[in-house]
């Protein structure tokens, strides 16, 4: 009854009244539905963000992890190849210590079997002169002290040639390894 008795504009204004109501009331809703919307966008790209984060330092910490793999690998690698070369190298020394030792005492031989023909042609020499007491001559003692001298040098080599066979490389220092 009242709303018959309210002239058409009030009827109008109230109805205008109530309308803008319910669009600030659905504006409102809009509003914080758009507001909630915002900051569930805001939580979900924070969680991918940590997430992200996360994955990162996951990545990071299988590229250190693997570094370090690496790292430890290549110094065992650098050692052994060091270890290998350094005993190639003793090898080769010594190898090469007794070659010369031998071609060392395959000379002091040749002299020595050359001392022995000088002293055989002095001793038929002197003995073909008719010379006595040939052992006593100064020329035959100076070749037999050759000959003794020589002895004594190719003994001391065989010495020598038989250390350079038993001689090992040296030591390698260890390393620590972490």
């Amino acid at each position: 009854m009242m709303d018959q008795e309210m002239p058409r504009d009030e009827q109008d204004k109230k109805i205008e009244e109530s309308t803008q109501e319910s669009v600030q009331e659905q504006e409102s809703v809009q509003e914080q539905e758009s507001v909630q919307e915002q900051e569930s966008v805001q939580e979900q790209e924070s969680v991918q963000e940590q997430e992200s984060v996360q994955e990162q330092e996951e990545q990071h910490d299988r590229f250190k992890d693997a570094t370090e793999n690496i790292k430890v690998t290549t110094e065992k690698i650098w050692g052994n190849t060091r270890q290998a070369w350094s005993n190639a190298t003793f090898k080769a020394s010594r190898y090469k210590q007794l070659v010369q030792k031998k071609i060392d005492l395959s000379a002091l031989h040749k002299k020595i079997n050359a001392a022995h023909a000088d002293l055989g042609k002095l001793i038929d020499d002197l003995r073909e002169e008719g010379k006595k007491n040939i052992m006593s001559l100064d020329e035959v003692k100076e070749i037999l002290q050759r000959l003794d001298d020589l002895k004594v040098s190719a003994a001391e080599l065989e010495e020598e040639i038989e250390d350079v066979k038993v001689s090992e490389p040296p030591a390698q220092p260890q390393e620590k390894t972490e």
